[in-house]
């Protein structure tokens, strides 16, 4: 049996880059659910330091724009050129919350690892970021969640130390509601993922201080409450 792409991949290099959950291995998991093809044109929004758009380049052979808030377009260009992949990623400062500098119809699919949750759990941004997506074209994010909402919106009493405002953690179920309203949108898969212990396994021996901070976190909840949440449409 063939290993993933990620655990082929350089582990310091992944380790050093990462800013959550391993997006890499969630991003091979979520794209083994869609139709990519060499040369499609794909926005990876919310990309961080790129490793779910070295995935999409490099396995998948796409043209990838790398967006992110946070993240110096410059910084990612070094890693991408360093790759030899500043040819098929061209990396970007892009605010979702603020509109997105492309022409309607211009993305074959826009994907999103680790980020749309920071942005999107406003029933207006779904239908905002399709217009970018020609018809037919695929949406299709990956984000942190619960295995099944907290009994009166009440945080159990193991997690609430580390729980705040802007952990945007929710259900599948709940995923699942926003996205069916969209009428732009069909609906194709809506799922817990498969890698949710690995991927956050992989960032927990991570050095960076986030990583090391979320250690008791990961303990207290103990594989009871989190999940990764995968939602993929198509555009009609």
């Amino acid at each position: 049996m063939r290993t993933p792409f990620t655990d082929d991949y350089d582990d310091d290099f992944l380790l050093r880059t990462m800013m959550g959950p391993n997006a890499m291995r969630i991003m091979e998991e979520l794209t083994s659910f869609l139709p990519i093809e060499p040369g499609m044109r794909i926005l990876d929004l919310g990309c961080g330091m790129g490793i779910s758009s070295i995935l999409l380049a490099e396995k998948h052979q796409a043209t990838v724009f790398a967006a992110d808030l946070w993240i110096s377009p410059t910084d990612n260009h070094r890693r991408f050129e360093a790759l030899g992949l500043s040819q098929r990623i061209i990396p970007l400062a892009a605010d979702a919350t603020q509109g997105l500098p492309f022409a309607d119809g211009y993305f074959d699919m826009l994907v999103s690892v680790d980020a749309y949750q920071y942005f999107g759990t406003d029933e207006a941004m779904l239908p905002g970021l399709l217009r970018h997506v020609k018809p037919g074209g695929r949406v299709a994010v990956a984000v942190p969640g619960l295995r099944r909402d907290f009994p009166h919106g009440e945080v159990p009493p193991e997690l609430r130390p580390f729980w705040g405002p802007d952990m945007h953690f929710y259900s599948l179920a709940w995923w699942r509601e926003l996205w069916a309203g969209e009428r732009g949108l069909r609906l194709e898969s809506c799922r817990e993922m498969d890698c949710h212990r690995q991927a956050w396994a992989d960032w927990l021996r991570s050095p960076n201080p986030h990583a090391q901070g979320d250690v008791p976190m990961m303990e207290a909840e103990a594989g009871n409450h989190f999940a990764l949440i995968q939602l993929t449409g198509r555009k009609v």
